[in-house]
């Protein structure tokens, strides 16, 4: 599906061209006619200053919310327009893909860290209702997509270096030889972390081999691999203990020495096959996970014959097919393009339980506490139709049909622990459907509507509520009714204005209903709304500057009032504290801002950014919040032409004024430890060369 671009800053200012988005395709739009807020980055330089990590790409886009919690072994906090701010770690409710394989598995659970920066060429972000069609758990979409290798293209060497011993190493190899088109890239990340207990490390790799077969034949071979052992988790801080020192950790988090590890391997295969009025694209996928954590569970909360213990232990696989056709033609003289398509998922996993502690021993492998295999499968049917039935109309409308089946083998079964083996369906169809009028060449008017849909994911269903063993087979999948009105506006000069107003009702809202010692527990909480406006702004000045802004006003809140179980010991069978009607939800600011002044005078670049973020609330009950903040950036790079290429230095300064302020939130953690301040004033010095052959 082509959708509108949205220009993102980026190491110079540029236009981006029309993009092409992996949902139900439609191929010859163009982006500035169809319904849709959508945001695209332009990382292909990638030497604007930053670092490796993907969240810090992100920053600028209206209506997401990328919080690096300065803790990899939880991951970026990742949410749009309030959908997955519930996730203590990895992304829910959020969509992700990596040159249009599924990042996400099938119940909804990613990891921004499948990314692979160095070898990105864009960042796609969707908002609203046509996050839909992607399927389970889309309340919006991120899609990375690797640079297609052409004749003459440079290789690249990045390296990085910067406060609290992090450092960066990366090499790109791309290019064409003969019929292959190649994108290798690989990277090295590591750091001691801004807060005790917090190192770690990545190694990634990311490949992308084209093949022309013949004229309209492409054949992609793609390829990740991801491993990151051993990174430390200082745990989330009371309020007075960020008073008294923001970067410690936990005293348990040394104690139980809480870590994680995991290890990724992935292989995707795509074929397009296009002719003049008809594409077809069939992609298939497969790979294998492996994901081992130490909790910070005290030896006498385990003392149940019903815990699972304080280590988990993953390991599954997982893969998928996807078969779609695309017909582009004409209904009554005008033009119409149809998509039709299936696809299918599966994803395995044997999770294992096991106690922390051996004798007196902390933070070490123990006894088995929990054995049992865990499947998820899907399959979905959608459609898509465009249709330009008058000079200035156009329509958007599409549906998918998704099934969604969990099931759980219990191979843990004792005298005192009954099988707890289960099984559940979840079924929806989303429709979604979009107007555009053409109100001038520069102006674009549009209004979407759509429904969508989100089930619980299997570590959402690990714990259940009253303390219990097995799956949490009882909950329900949240239900949201989206609507958007939007306009765009783009001159020839580049200035693009980008502004949409939007509403989610949602019934059954998946909640955390407990979270402690690194279990977290679920619950439907009833209905929620999620509403507010998006601005996006970027104005050239003159030839060498461009001004960027990024606004969003966002109020999410709880519609109908309900009891809970936060501020209560766990595990609690009886919620007894009430939560009105009005409350906010927890993990939403209601406002963010980013500004972004850009000057390129010669082979100089001067950059100045404005991050800003209101008040996070962090538990249901609306007693606790982190305060809101306002962060300067700054960045400066050079670049000296060599006979072999252009060799490229950049410096980067963030927090200039060193403020003190909380980088993130974990919702209602049981130990009302909330908060994970993000860091002091911090640097990052960097040197990127790229050679031709």
């Amino acid at each position: 599906m082509a959708l509108p671009a949205a220009a993102q800053a980026g190491p110079a200012p540029a236009v981006l061209d029309t993009v092409q988005v992996q949902a139900a395709r439609v191929r010859a739009v163009d982006d500035f006619d169809l319904p849709a807020s959508m945001t695209v980055i332009d990382v292909d330089e990638a030497g604007n200053g930053r670092g490796a990590l993907v969240s810090e790409a992100m920053n600028g886009v209206p209506g997401l919310l990328a919080r690096e919690r300065q803790n990899l072994a939880q991951d970026t906090q990742l949410s749009i327009r309030g959908f997955g701010a519930r996730s203590t770690f990895g992304v829910r409710g959020v969509r992700l893909l990596a040159d249009g394989v599924p990042a996400s598995m099938p119940d909804g659970q990613g990891q921004l860290s499948h990314f692979n920066l160095l070898g990105a060429e864009r960042i796609e972000v969707l908002r609203g209702p046509f996050s839909a069609l992607y399927g389970n758990s889309s309340g919006g979409v991120v899609q990375l997509w690797s640079g297609d290798g052409q004749p003459g293209d440079p290789w690249r060497l990045r390296a990085t270096w910067g406060s609290d011993a992090s450092s960066s190493l990366g090499l790109q190899l791309k290019g064409q030889v003969a019929a292959m088109h190649y994108n290798v890239a690989a990277s090295h990340y590591r750091t001691d972390g801004w807060r005790e207990h917090g190192a770690a490390r990545r190694e990634s790799l990311n490949a992308r081999l084209g093949f022309d077969l013949a004229p309209g034949q492409r054949l992609d071979l793609l390829f990740n691999v991801l491993d990151a052992p051993h990174a430390q988790d200082p745990l989330g801080l009371a309020r007075e203990q960020v008073r008294v020192d923001p970067r410690q950790a936990t005293a348990v988090a040394a104690q139980y020495d809480t870590r994680k590890s995991v290890r990724q391997a992935q292989a995707g295969v795509v074929y397009t096959l296009d002719r003049e009025r008809r594409t077809w694209r069939l992609m298939a996928y497969a790979g294998q996970r492996t994901v081992e954590q130490f909790l910070a569970i005290p030896p006498a909360a385990q003392a149940s014959p019903l815990h699972a213990g304080g280590v988990i232990d993953l390991e599954g696989g997982y893969g998928g097919v996807d078969a779609r056709w695309a017909w582009h033609g004409e209904l009554a003289g005008k033009p119409l393009e149809l998509v039709l398509g299936a696809n299918a998922d599966r994803q395995r996993q044997h999770r294992s339980g096991y106690e922390n502690f051996v004798g007196d021993a902390l933070g070490v492998k123990g006894r088995l506490r929990r054995d049992q295999r865990d499947r998820v499968g899907n399959v979905d049917q959608f459609a898509q139709a465009w249709w330009r039935f008058a000079p200035r109309w156009s329509l958007l409308a599409g549906a998918r049909h998704s099934r969604v089946r969990f099931e759980s083998d219990d191979h843990y079964v004792t005298a005192n622990n009954p099988d707890d083996s289960g099984r559940r369906d979840y079924v929806a169809t989303t429709p979604v459907a979009g107007l555009v009028f053409r109100a001038g060449d520069d102006l674009r008017l549009y209004a979407s509507a759509g429904r969508g849909f989100e089930t619980p994911t299997l570590n959402e269903l690990g714990y259940r509520a009253d303390g219990g063993a097995g799956l949490a087979l009882d909950l329900s999948p949240a239900a949201s009714r989206n609507h958007e009105l939007g306009a765009k506006w783009r001159t020839r000069a580049g200035a693009r204005l980008d502004l949409a107003l939007f509403r989610a009702d949602t019934d059954d809202e998946l909640a955390v209903a407990s979270n402690s010692s690194g279990r977290s527990s679920y619950r439907n909480i009833g209905a929620t709304r999620r509403q507010g406006v998006e601005l996006g702004w970027l104005q050239p000045i003159g030839e060498t500057q461009q001004l960027q802004l990024a606004w969003t006003w966002l109020q999410a809140t709880v519609r109908e009032g309900y009891l809970t179980c936060t501020g209560l010991p766990a595990p609690c069978t009886e919620p007894r504290n009430p939560v009105a009607a009005g409350t906010a939800l927890p993990g939403v600011p209601r406002q963010q801002l980013f500004a972004r002044w850009h000057w390129q005078p010669g082979p100089w670049q001067l950059a100045v950014e404005t991050v800003a973020a209101a008040a996070t609330p962090a538990s249901d009950l609306g007693d606790a919040r982190a305060p809101g903040y306002g962060l300067l950036n700054l960045e400066a790079a050079r670049q000296w032409p060599t006979a072999r290429g252009p060799l490229r230095l950049f410096a980067r300064v963030d927090n200039l004024l060193d403020r003190h302020y909380i980088g993130s939130v974990i919702v209602n953690d049981g130990n009302r430890r909330y908060y994970e301040p993000g860091p002091e004033r911090g640097w990052t010095l960097g040197l990127q060369w790229q050679w031709t052959r």
